[in-house]
């Protein structure tokens, strides 16, 4: 059913980050694992000095924060409005602010977020002169919410995630990263599986002009005809490999001949970092490998360490649409700070899409 599907990514993500909360950036995993034990299963507080020092167990990021403030402003109209959504960032968001990362709700606030919060506030830019050249995935976890609205329509999701993307990211390559993971995450609202058959249809939809990708080669990678191949139309991505990420780790995920074991040192083959190249191969990975199994999807994705938040948020959204909300473990959403009110807004958002 595609409310459970579409309230699975949502609650999906959003435990994905809180589980981060108390384990966030440690890029020496001996220190994170005499830190926070030797697997991580639950919620944890942040120790004294670290990031996110003195919040509490289940509560959540910034990252988090901005998924729901897009979700409240989606819930409030009934559809995306982008002059809601920044006015939302204008009001209540900038105003916790000062510029600085360990400053503003969730205890650190991104570059893309501190750079809009800077053309905004010191500078008195419009929003459209926002965007920054964060190579990070904060435009692709805010914008679950868009995937799981519009799920029945790739075109859609396509056009409003990469628009709302844009307000924060001004990397033509980052925003179609953060569109193709939002593409296929709506492909699994709307019933799909993550696996290999997946990113050909969607390349079908590429060629028919449908997906705002160029393809210069045709169906089975055939080179253009006489006339084909011409530079991308405007507001067109310069090419579909975006999409062609999570065709190849599924592959390798059902691969008997390739095994990362244990499956969180995904993220050592795929690396630590915060950048989005780096954070989607392992969630689609990690999404592809447990594909019916949540715990184990998002656990692996946060015992990887380094920027474990995202990749928990990006995996648990791929998961939770394939599992649907009520096959997430009910303890994910008990020790969430206001879980059960989390869970009713991601139901309500799935009844949007349903009727999408």
């Amino acid at each position: 059913m595609i409310q459970q599907r579409a309230a699975g990514a949502i609650m999906g993500a959003l435990i994905g980050d809180a589980l981060g909360l108390g384990c966030h950036w440690y890029y020496d995993l001996d220190e994170m694992r005499r830190d926070c034990g030797a697997w991580i299963d639950g919620y944890l507080a942040p120790r004294p000095g670290r990031y996110h020092g003195g919040m509490a167990a289940g509560e959540p990021s910034q990252s988090a924060i901005l998924l729901r403030m897009l979700l409240h402003s989606v819930l409030a109209h009934g559809e995306y409005s982008e002059a809601d959504f920044t006015r939302r960032l204008d009001e209540d968001l900038f105003p916790q602010l000062d510029g600085t990362p360990f400053c503003g709700p969730g205890g650190y606030t991104n570059q893309s977020i501190r750079e809009a919060w800077r053309c905004r506030v010191r500078e008195g830019k419009s929003w459209q002169d926002c965007s920054g050249h964060a190579d990070t995935t904060e435009g692709a976890e805010r914008a679950i919410v868009l995937a799981a609205l519009h799920a029945r329509r790739p075109r859609r999701v396509a056009e409003a995630v990469s628009g709302h993307v844009a307000l924060t990211q001004g990397d033509e390559a980052i925003i179609a990263m953060s569109t193709a993971y939002n593409i296929v995450l709506s492909q699994l609202i709307a019933g799909q599986r993550l696996g290999p058959d997946l990113v050909p249809a969607l390349l079908g939809l590429v060629h028919d002009g449908e997906l705002p990708f160029h393809a210069v080669t045709r169906q089975n990678l055939q080179p253009p005809g006489p006339g084909e191949g011409e530079p991308p139309r405007a507001g067109t991505f310069a090419s579909p490999d975006a999409l062609l990420l999570p065709h190849y780790a599924a592959i390798a995920a059902r691969d008997p001949g390739i095994r990362i074991e244990p499956a969180w040192k995904a993220a050592l083959v795929y690396g630590l970092p915060c950048a989005i190249y780096q954070q989607l191969p392992a969630a689609y990975y990690l999404a592809s490998r447990f594909a019916d199994d949540y715990e184990s999807a998002v656990l692996h994705a946060i015992n990887g360490g380094g920027q474990n938040m995202s990749r928990a948020m990006l995996t648990g959204a791929l998961v939770g649409a394939q599992v649907g909300l009520d096959a997430i473990p009910r303890r994910f959403i008990d020790g969430l700070v206001d879980g059960e009110r989390l869970r009713e807004e991601a139901l309500a958002l799935g009844a949007l899409a349903g009727r999408g």
